[in-house]
């Protein structure tokens, strides 16, 4: 098994490049070239926080929802138990479960984003 370049690494590299080039290319190409840089970004990001942030959501789902599964199965149920009525915001531990869920998801795609306090 090759262990070096890893992924991220990888992802650093043709991150770098594109900013290297950036300067040199036309107005729209270099807007195009830095969503590029950004999406790369992303998914480094994934690959370094989403596991860990895959399994966060994963407890904290099973145990609001007092069932194991995988998280597009815990996702489904809670769709589910919202749509009928047997979870609402009133749920406890509900409310704090998607903000961490969601929060840690934000950290993933727009790591730059702050929300307000209290949110």
């Amino acid at each position: 098994m090759i262990e070096h370049p890893r992924a991220e690494e990888l992802l650093d590299a043709v991150a770098g490049w594109i900013d290297s080039v950036r300067p040199s290319l036309e107005p729209r190409d270099a807007f195009l070239a830095r969503v590029a840089a950004n999406a790369l970004s992303v998914v480094r990001r994934e690959l370094v926080q989403g596991p860990a942030a895959e399994a966060a959501a994963i407890a904290r789902l099973s145990g609001l929802l007092g069932q194991d599964g995988d998280l597009a199965t815990l996702n489904a149920a809670l769709c589910a138990r919202l749509r009928d009525g047997a979870m609402d915001r009133d749920t406890p531990g509900l409310l704090a479960a998607l903000k961490a869920n969601i929060t840690e998801q934000i950290a993933i795609d727009q790591p730059s984003y702050k929300p307000e306090p209290g949110l």
